[in-house]
């Protein structure tokens, strides 16, 4: 079994910062040798969709919508991920929700993912 544990979201005024982690722990995912690990954010009526993602290797993707304002990171000491949100925008507004999953394909793909964090409120004011 896999746990994902985020961090409480926030409300921020635009241009603001904020940083989401996730803690991941389980027997399951300890014994991933190549993983995915990802950022969705879904807001009410649309589908869940990628923010960022990043592999075992170090290698990160993002969705063009945050490229170069949101940063993705791992700390694998802690088994904490985190999503580091810069020139937060209105359109950010979200519930935030990270995952992992076993392999590295389709990073950014959220139907991919098996285990799934809480889910945390963003919001971002004009």
């Amino acid at each position: 079994q896999v746990r994902l544990v985020q961090s409480e979201g926030g409300s921020v005024q635009s241009g603001g910062s904020l940083r989401l982690s996730c803690a991941v722990s389980g027997a399951g995912y300890s014994g991933y040798r190549r993983y995915c690990m990802g950022w969705f954010r879904q807001t009410p009526g649309k589908e869940r969709e990628a923010v960022a993602s990043v592999d075992n290797d170090g290698r990160t993707g993002y969705a063009d919508s945050v490229s170069g304002r949101f940063s993705i990171s791992q700390d694998n000491a802690k088994n904490t991920m985190y999503l580091q949100m810069n020139s937060l925008k209105p359109l950010d507004t979200a519930m935030y929700y990270c995952a992992v999953k076993p392999g590295i394909a389709d990073c950014l793909v959220p139907w991919k993912y098996n285990y799934w964090g809480q889910g945390t409120q963003v919001t971002v004011s004009a």
